[in-house]
């Protein structure tokens, strides 16, 4: 098995799309649809137009995993869409965590240096990632003005990259 991971645009929505609401509703059934996330519909001008990214994870040309990034102020940016595949998680292939660092290291090519991001309560190993990854959890009243809020996230991190 081979990983990949490569920017992706609007030519893979359908199969981000597929990836990502099969995880949120089926695995974890978070009421989330695709109505509440139209973004996966126009990746490039919700991403990539606006200064931020999207990754895809590709094992052997299958879209596996995702992560994208926001960036919603001049040096600040918000981590969305992270999701793998539950067959591909694990240490093995250690897809998030090459996701992340992908991410990481666009934000420090790009002069972004601080990210955010919010999850949902029931997504605890998500919540053990992030801190394994050294971001800090802060109260929905700390986060940037700007952020862009999804209405099922309830739990809140900060990294800080410079």
């Amino acid at each position: 098995m081979k990983l990949q991971i490569q920017p992706i645009g609007n030519s893979y929505s359908e199969q981000a799309i597929d990836l990502i609401l099969n995880i949120q509703q089926k695995e974890f059934n978070i009421p989330i649809t695709i109505k509440d996330q139209p973004d996966l519909l126009q990746i490039e001008s919700f991403y990539t137009e606006a200064g931020g990214n999207f990754w895809g994870a590709f094992v052997d040309g299958e879209l596996v995993g995702s992560i994208a990034l926001v960036k919603f102020d001049e040096r600040v940016g918000a981590i969305r869409k992270m999701f793998v595949k539950k067959e591909f998680r694990g240490k093995e292939l250690n897809i998030a965590q090459e996701l992340l660092e992908v991410l990481i290291s666009f934000c420090r090519e790009n002069g972004i240096d601080d990210l955010y991001l919010g999850t949902i309560t029931v997504l605890k190993a998500a919540q053990r990632f992030y801190e394994r990854n050294q971001f800090v959890k802060i109260e929905k009243g700390n986060l940037p003005v700007k952020f862009p809020l999804m209405s099922a996230d309830d739990i809140f991190y900060h990294l800080n990259i410079a």
